[in-house]
């Protein structure tokens, strides 16, 4: 029965002092006011006030729902300002799926003009997933996925953000050290440091040794890629990753960068997202802040 115009009416009856004063104010007739208040009269069998005179008094329920115009109306004011600012993209969030370890540096180039340019979005990033990061995606966990090895699905959409080169890199101390290019037969006594990511989904094992029938001396995991680097750089073992960050590296750390092959091992970064949020600006946005920060790392 309640609407919001009923409340607003007690409202400004009450700040206005009169119905002529209060209708002026929610622009409507006189007349439209006073049917309104006596239609829900009838719906609820109770009087909201007694005219007396020029002047208009309150009844006791009318009391009682003025003093709930005086709380609720705040919030359908709150309610109506956020879902303006929802729909001028002025306020949202963002939640960010990685499945790319070594991104996590791309991606904070991409974070900060992103949350510059959209100063009520908020953004969040998960890097690990319980059933993986296209279940995370198919089951709105996440509203996008970084990743190198896209999975097409009907639903899904997943843009190239940019391309890069997986390398090798070792310490100037090693002895694969001033190499072009490297062969997988040269790695069998070497430590590889990778993230800890299942065998099946490293480049360097499914596009370089196991199709040579290659295996290095060992194989150890690391999660950061400080730490990943600065053991390679004390020649305790060498690593493969993306050829920009390596690069990053390598002013401030001693090892050299050596190709894969004679044609190296070539990938790109993908952003997935479901497709029926093509048109959300917040993704879209993101994206193309991404290709443009990939475009200066090659």
């Amino acid at each position: 029965m309640i609407e919001k115009i009923h409340l607003s009416i007690l409202r400004e009856i009450d700040r206005q002092g009169s119905l002529t004063a209060a209708a002026s104010r929610l622009n409507l007739t006189q007349s439209a006011l006073s049917h309104s208040i006596k239609k829900l009269e009838l719906q609820t069998g109770t009087s909201l006030w007694l005219k007396d005179g020029r002047q208009i008094r309150l009844t006791e329920a009318g009391s009682y729902l003025l003093e709930q115009a005086n709380r609720l109306l705040p919030q359908f004011d709150r309610i109506d300002d956020t879902l303006r600012q929802f729909a001028n993209n002025e306020i949202g969030s963002l939640r960010v799926g990685m499945e790319c370890h070594p991104c996590y540096q791309w991606l904070l180039k991409v974070v900060q003009p992103f949350l510059a340019q959209s100063p009520g979005v908020d953004i969040d990033v998960k890097q690990r997933f319980q059933f993986g990061g296209m279940a995370a995606l198919f089951n709105y966990d996440i509203d996008l996925l970084i990743t190198p090895d896209p999975i097409q699905k009907e639903r899904m959409v997943f843009e190239p953000v940019f391309p890069y080169e997986l390398v090798l890199v070792v310490s100037q101390h090693c002895k694969l050290n001033g190499l072009t290019e490297v062969t997988p037969a040269q790695l069998t006594d070497q430590v590889l440091l990778t993230y800890p990511v299942e065998t099946a989904r490293l480049d360097i094992f499914q596009q370089f040794l196991l199709p040579a029938q290659c295996m290095p001396k060992l194989h150890k995991t690391l999660e950061a890629t400080d730490i990943i680097l600065q053991m390679v750089a004390a020649n305790r073992g060498v690593t493969a990753m993306p050829k920009w960050l390596a690069l990053e590296y390598a002013n401030s750390l001693p090892i050299d960068i050596i190709r894969l092959g004679d044609s190296g091992i070539h990938k790109h970064i993908y952003v997935g997202y479901r497709k029926q949020e093509k048109l959300n600006n917040h993704i879209q946005s993101f994206i193309a802040l991404a290709k443009n920060s990939g475009t200066a790392l090659r």
